[in-house]
C-alpha cells in the first residue's frame, strides 16, 4: 500500500504553524508537504510556494509528491474579510473548490477543510448551539464557510470523497500571532500581559464566546482524520467545543499571574460580529462519533499560555 503523503495548504497560518510539526511527527518529515503564498521564516521540511486559487499549481504539487491527503487551512478570516468582502469570498471559495475538484480527479483519500463558529448567525440558539440548526452567518467569512460545508457534503454524496471538517471555535495559541479573526483578542491579550503592558480589548467585557486551546484543536483534528470512515456521520462540519469565557473572565484569570495587568474596553465593528455568534457549543455528536473530549479549561489554558509566552519573550530579550 502506498504510504500516506500529506499536503498542508496555508501552512504559515495559525493552525498550520502548529499542526505541521504534529503531522511530521506522525507521518515523517518527508511525507508532509507544507505550502503557502510566502515562505516561512524557518523551513523545517518540504515547502512549496502555492497560490491555491490556481488549480494547475495545485495539481503539479499533488502529482510530484503523490499526495494522498490534503489539509486545506488557507482562508481570509472574519474581521479581515469584512474589509473587502468580494475578495474574501472569491479567495475562500475558489481555493476550497480547487482542493475538492483536484482531490476528486487525482484520487486523494482524505480531505480536511475546517469550518468555524462563524457559520452560525443570529437565528441559531446562542447557548448549547446544536450540530444541526439554521445557518445565517453575519460575515462573508461565515457565508463562505457555510457554502464550503455544503460543497463538502456534495462531493461526499456525489463522488464518495472522504471529506472531514470541524467548526473551530476561537483558537488560542502561542505559536503564532493573531491573523484577523474576531476572537483574536484572546491571543493578543496574553502577549501584552507577559510584556507587562496594558491591553485595549475590541470586545465588551461580558462578550461570552466559545474558545479552544490550540493543543485541543490539533488533537481534535488528528483524531477526526484518524477515525474510521464508518464512524463519520457528519460530512458538512462537526461542532467542536473547548470552553466559553468572556474578556473579563480571561482578564481575571491572567491577573492571578500578573496582578497589575489592566485591560481597557473599546468595542469596535468586531463586537457586532461576536454578538451574532454562539455563547456555547453542543459538540455531543463529535463526542459520540469519534470520542472527542477537550483537555484544557480556562485555568489550565491560561497557565500554559503564560508559561510558553514568558519563555518566548525572555529568550527574545536575551538575544537583543
Amino acid at each position: 500500500m502506498q504510504r500516506e503523503t500529506l499536503l498542508v495548504i496555508g501552512a504559515n497560518g495559525q493552525i498550520g504553524t502548529a499542526l505541521l510539526p504534529r503531522l511530521q511527527a506522525q507521518f515523517g518529515v518527508q511525507h508532509v508537504v507544507a505550502a503557502d503564498l510566502r515562505k516561512p521564516q524557518t523551513e523545517t521540511g518540504i515547502f512549496e510556494l502555492l497560490d491555491a486559487t490556481k488549480p494547475d499549481a495545485l495539481v503539479d504539487i499533488v502529482r510530484r509528491y503523490r499526495v494522498t491527503q490534503i489539509y486545506h487551512l488557507a482562508a481570509i478570516l472574519s474581521a479581515k474579510g469584512e474589509s473587502d468582502p468580494i475578495w474574501a469570498w472569491n479567495l475562500n471559495m475558489q481555493t476550497s473548490l480547487n482542493v475538492l475538484e483536484v482531490a476528486r480527479l487525482h484520487g486523494i483519500r482524505k480531505v480536511f477543510v475546517p469550518s468555524s463558529i462563524a457559520a452560525f448567525g443570529e437565528h441559531a440558539p446562542k447557548d448549547g448551539t446544536p450540530q444541526s440548526t439554521l445557518l445565517d452567518p453575519a460575515t462573508v467569512y461565515g457565508i463562505s464557510k457555510v457554502a464550503t460545508e455544503n460543497w463538502l457534503l456534495y462531493y461526499h454524496k456525489r463522488y464518495g470523497l472522504d471529506v472531514r471538517s470541524l467548526r473551530y471555535p476561537g483558537v488560542i495559541s502561542y505559536q503564532s500571532m493573531p491573523g484577523g479573526g474576531t476572537t483574536d483578542y484572546a491571543v493578543a491579550i496574553f502577549h501584552e500581559a507577559v510584556r507587562e503592558q496594558s491591553y485595549t480589548c475590541f470586545l465588551a467585557p461580558d462578550t461570552l464566546l466559545p474558545m479552544i486551546y490550540m493543543d485541543d484543536a490539533l488533537r481534535a483534528t488528528l483524531e477526526l482524520m484518524d477515525a474510521p470512515e464508518d464512524r463519520i456521520s457528519v460530512r458538512t462540519s462537526y461542532n467542536l467545543a473547548g470552553m466559553s469565557f468572556t474578556p473579563a473572565e480571561l482578564t481575571a484569570a491572567i491577573q492571578r499571574h500578573f496582578p497589575a495587568f489592566t485591560v481597557q474596553y473599546e468595542p469596535d465593528f468586531r463586537q457586532t460580529i461576536a454578538d451574532s455568534w454562539p455563547r456555547s457549543i453542543d459538540d455531543s455528536v463529535a463526542r459520540h462519533d469519534w470520542g472527542w473530549q477537550p483537555a484544557f479549561d480556562l485555568t489550565s489554558m491560561t497557565q500554559e499560555m503564560i508559561t510558553r509566552l514568558t519563555a518566548f519573550h525572555n529568550t527574545l530579550i536575551s538575544t537583543l
